[in-house]
């Protein structure tokens, strides 16, 4: 590594900590002065929330933007879906893709206010952990002993707080963990089951899939066109946003490297399959087809993509749109550092200010 690289990694982890020392404690300071107004206007109380919690998350977005990794849009257009309830399924290859879909919508108005992660429990004890806490997002237990009782808490959470909250996207990546842990063990499964051998995917896992269609699936009366009573929320799911990540040469990102910026300036590929709720079965067995049929898929096109280097996006795309970089904000970035760092210091001053009262 080279003086210039490596002093150039250093001040990213230096920055990257300060950034996290002065955003995270503040968005939780602000939610505890803003606390009151869950119990009395619980709707006001979540949309102030729901702002800061976009502005945090635009703060991680401004990490791999900054670092020259870039993203491409390709595929159906998804921007018909940002207003509605919309499950957005992922394949999962590294700790860059949670950063990197952030990134994507971080742009697109409206969305990560409403957004709803499902992450693995491991990742409530991390830095980052209270804020998905306050937001309500849901850690999901892993491994086989606790499938059942993890499959009814998330039942339990989108009935009491996704839905309540009028929150839209949902994200989940179904294979459950990252490719390179769980390829072995999903292509030992696939030879005992008589089932594909995935190479660049792993198997999905149902148990999530299952109870969110289960609880949000299209209902019998779903081809009933009529439009919603004034002021009813509607519980049911309108759209699955299937995304393709394809990371160059297939050798994924990893916040390590986003946070050091240690890679070459590259383009992350994001393909787009929108499919409504009404063709998305609800029966296990045949949702179970359904979602390998759409990971038979993904192998197929990262195969291709891996090898010559371009998405057959015509191929499983109908009507796509053209490939487009997503663009950030550089100014607003700057305009959020300067409000977390105002209120940081706006915060200390008023703690040590009551620490004097009392001392």
């Amino acid at each position: 590594m080279s003086l210039l690289l490596y002093c150039k990694v250093l001040l990213r982890i230096v920055f990257v900590i300060l950034n996290n020392i002065y955003t995270i404690p503040t968005y939780c300071v602000w939610m505890l002065i803003f606390s009151p107004l869950k119990r009395y206007y619980p709707d006001l109380y979540w949309k102030i929330e729901g702002t800061f919690f976009h502005w945090l998350l635009a703060m991680v977005s401004m990490w791999s933007w900054s670092a020259g990794y870039d993203i491409v849009e390709m595929g159906d257009d998804i921007r018909c879906c940002f207003e509605d309830r919309t499950l957005v399924i992922c394949n999962h290859q590294s700790t860059a893709d949670v950063p990197m879909l952030m990134a994507t919508f971080n742009p697109k108005e409206g969305v990560l206010p409403n957004i709803m992660w499902i992450m693995d429990r491991v990742f409530k004890f991390t830095n980052f952990g209270i804020v998905s806490v306050i937001h309500e997002d849901f850690f999901i237990l892993s491994g086989r002993d606790c499938r059942e009782e993890a499959i009814q808490y998330l039942k339990s959470h989108l009935r009491e707080s996704y839905i309540p909250r009028n929150r839209k996207l949902m994200v989940l990546f179904p294979e459950g963990g990252f490719l390179r842990k769980r390829r072995e063990a999903s292509q030992r499964y696939a030879l005992k089951n008589n089932l594909p051998i995935l190479n660049h995917v792993s198997l999905p896992r149902m148990g999530a899939m299952q109870a969110i269609i289960d609880v949000m699936g299209a209902s019998k009366s779903a081809n009933n066109n009529s439009p919603p009573s004034p002021g009813v929320i509607i519980d049911e799911l309108s759209w699955v946003v299937d995304i393709t990540v394809a990371y160059p040469e297939g050798k994924p990102l990893d916040l390590p490297t986003i946070i050091m910026g240690s890679r070459k300036s590259c383009q992350t590929l994001l393909l787009y399959r929108l499919y409504p709720i009404s063709q998305v079965p609800r029966e296990p067995s045949e949702l179970t087809k359904w979602l390998f049929t759409r990971w038979e898929e993904k192998e197929r096109i990262l195969n291709n993509y891996y090898t010559t280097g371009e998405l057959p996006v015509k191929e499983y795309c109908s009507s796509p749109i053209p490939p487009q970089l997503v663009i950030q904000d550089g100014l607003r970035y700057f305009i959020l550092h300067m409000f977390f760092i105002t209120s940081s210091y706006l915060h200390f001053r008023i703690f040590s200010y009551l620490l004097s009262l009392i001392w």
